[in-house]
Order: structure tokens, then C-alpha cells, then sequence
């Protein structure tokens, strides 16, 4: 025989409408009945129809995950398995699904974004990315809906709540790590430059050059728009210059992986003939050779405050936004020596 809500609520002593409360999550309910509820659920070995709670609560109980680009290339970078481990912590903890966008354009995930939150299938949005004129976070902000950042917003920053390193700072450390190695020559390459990350990080390079009395010059600057389907080539303009780079600082591990190999191509060593330094701290990271200098932005945490922070805007409508800025650390290997 099927055990039912009234089964539940005669062993637990309450009414029927107060097991359906407390499935629904109700937090009018007090903790000592939920519990007391949810063990007598559990002796006689009840599920609750979590659809049906769903429909009482008016919650689809599910996040949109919102990448970059599509999931197919963006599980290519191993940022978004750790960042959506971090998320899925917290989602789990409060019963929470994932809604993964899958969409290739920009007016692609626009589209996707609002066919999923005007037709209810989710109660909030994270964003895994920050640019300058976003489409999709000036819709989130408009339309009230409940959402998080994964980096500095392009605009209204105390508007949003938004999870971050201090991008600029550790920027700035990891030029100042290299100018203390005697470094002059520095090359950023850098991602694309619509994206707020690349921004400041660009910004901390050229105030760690700045206070060293180091002239900024441009042509040591690669952006990815610069790279786009010339990536080797723009190496190799690079390093041709009249003074080739001594260090270079690249946007991601992925992006030093690439370039490293492109040096071997020219037979120019890493870091006999120019030291390296990444972000992100890839597992391989450590296990290349040399081993490669990177930052440790702490990934899994970016993403499990993501996803607290849209909670806390789910759960209470009145919630003022909140910034968490994540530690990020400087870990020296062996791709970097001094000249």
C-alpha cells in the first residue's frame, strides 16, 4: 500500500496541510515541526512529489547557469566544471537543480535567457562571465529578475550581486613578481577586451609597470581579438620585435599552454630565453615542464558564492545586493627565473 501525506501526518502528530507546508518549504513552519515531519517521512519511507511542491511553492526550483558561449566550448576550459562544482554545492544544499544554457551567440543566450525565466522554468540566473554592454544582465536588472555575476559588473556594481577576485591587484602582483626578477620587457596577453576580467587585469599590469618607472607600450599588449584564427602568428610578431619580451603574462593556463608551445615552434625556452605566468591554476598546470607560475583565483568558491548570492535574492525579494571578493594567490613555479 502507498504511504501518503495523511500516513506522514499521523505518526508525526500534525494535520495534513502541515506536512504539504513543510515539503513546500514553507517559513512559516517552525524547524522543531519540520524536523519532526521529515523524520516521520523518512521511518516510513515517503517521497514527496517534488513537482507537485513546486507548483504549490510557484518555484521551478532551478538556477540558469549562463556561460560565455556554448557548452561545448566551454567545457573545453576546465574553469567551468570547478566554477559549476561550487555552484552545484550550494544548489544541492537547498534543493536546488541546474538549468545549463546552451546557446552558441549572444542574441542566442538573450534569446535563451528570457524564454527560460518568462516561462518560469527557473528562479534565478548566474552569470559566468562580466562584459560591457551585456544584453542579458541589462534584462536581469530591468525585469527584477534574481540573478548573480561571476565578476565585477560593466555597470551599477552596487546594484548587483556579484562574486570576484581583486583582478586588478593580482595583476599587479604578478608584474611586480616579474619586475622583481628583473623583468622589463613584459608582454600581456590577454583575453577579449570587452570582458571586465581582461580589463583589469590590463589595468593592474599597467600600474605595476607605472610604479616601476616602465613605459607602457602597446605592441607588448596581445588581445584575443588581436589573436583571433592568428594565434601563432602573433606570437611570432611578438617575440620579432626589435626588443622581444623577456616575461609574458597570459589571461589563462589554457592560453599559456598555447603559447609555450609556440615558442618551442620558434625554439625559444620557457624560461631560459622568457618567463611565463598563467591564471587559474589548472590541475596540469603543475605537472607540465617546467611547471607553470600561476594564479590560484579559487574557482570553486567563485562559484559556490555565485550561487548564495542568488539564493538570498530568491528567497527574499527585499535582500540588498551583496559583493564577495575571493582570495587569489601567486603560486611561483618553475616557468619564471630571473635574468
Amino acid at each position: 500500500m502507498a504511504i501518503t501525506i495523511k500516513d506522514v501526518a499521523k505518526l508525526a502528530e500534525v494535520s495534513p496541510a502541515t506536512v504539504s507546508r513543510v515539503i513546500a518549504d514553507h517559513p512559516k513552519i517552525t524547524p522543531k515541526t519540520k524536523r519532526k515531519v521529515r523524520k516521520a517521512m523518512e521511518e516510513l519511507g515517503y517521497y514527496p512529489n517534488f513537482q507537485a511542491r513546486n507548483l504549490v511553492a510557484k518555484k521551478s526550483k532551478a538556477i540558469g547557469v549562463i556561460m560565455e558561449n556554448s557548452t561545448t566550448l566551454a567545457f573545453q576550459n576546465p574553469f567551468f566544471p570547478e566554477v559549476l562544482r561550487g555552484i552545484s554545492v550550494s544548489a544541492h544544499h537547498s534543493q536546488y537543480g541546474l538549468y545549463l544554457s546552451t546557446s552558441a551567440t549572444e542574441q542566442e543566450i538573450y534569446e535563451e535567457v528570457v524564454a527560460m525565466t518568462q516561462g518560469k522554468r527557473v528562479d534565478g540566473i548566474i552569470l559566468l562571465y562580466s562584459k560591457i554592454d551585456d544584453k542579458v544582465m541589462d534584462y536581469l536588472l530591468a525585469n527584477g529578475i534574481p540573478f548573480s555575476v561571476v565578476g565585477r559588473p560593466y555597470t551599477r556594481p552596487d546594484a548587483i550581486s556579484y562574486v570576484d577576485n581583486d583582478n586588478v591587484a593580482i595583476a599587479k602582483e604578478v608584474v611586480g613578481h616579474l619586475i622583481s626578477l628583473g623583468h622589463r620587457d613584459i608582454s600581456f596577453v590577454g583575453g577579449a577586451s570587452d570582458f571586465i576580467v581582461s580589463a583589469d587585469r590590463l589595468s593592474g599590469y599597467r600600474q605595476a609597470l607605472d610604479e616601476a618607472g616602465i613605459p607602457f607600450t602597446s605592441d607588448y599588449v596581445v588581445t584575443q581579438e588581436k589573436m583571433e584564427g592568428h594565434e601563432q602568428q602573433a606570437i611570432r610578431n611578438l617575440m620579432e620585435q626589435k626588443n622581444p619580451p623577456t616575461a609574458i603574462v597570459t589571461h589563462d593556463d589554457l592560453v599559456a599552454y598555447e603559447v609555450i608551445s609556440y615558442l618551442e615552434d620558434l625554439n625559444i625556452a620557457v624560461p631560459a630565453d622568457v618567463s611565463i605566468v598563467g591564471f587559474n591554476n589548472h590541475t596540469l598546470s603543475s605537472h607540465l615542464k617546467p611547471p607553470l607560475s600561476t594564479v590560484d583565483i579559487s574557482i570553486f568558491d567563485l562559484g559556490m558564492e555565485a550561487a548564495n548570492l542568488v539564493l538570498e535574492k530568491i528567497n527574499d525579494d527585499n535582500a540588498p545586493p551583496r559583493n564577495i571578493i575571493v582570495p587569489a594567490t601567486l603560486i611561483e613555479r618553475g616557468s619564471c627565473q630571473s635574468l
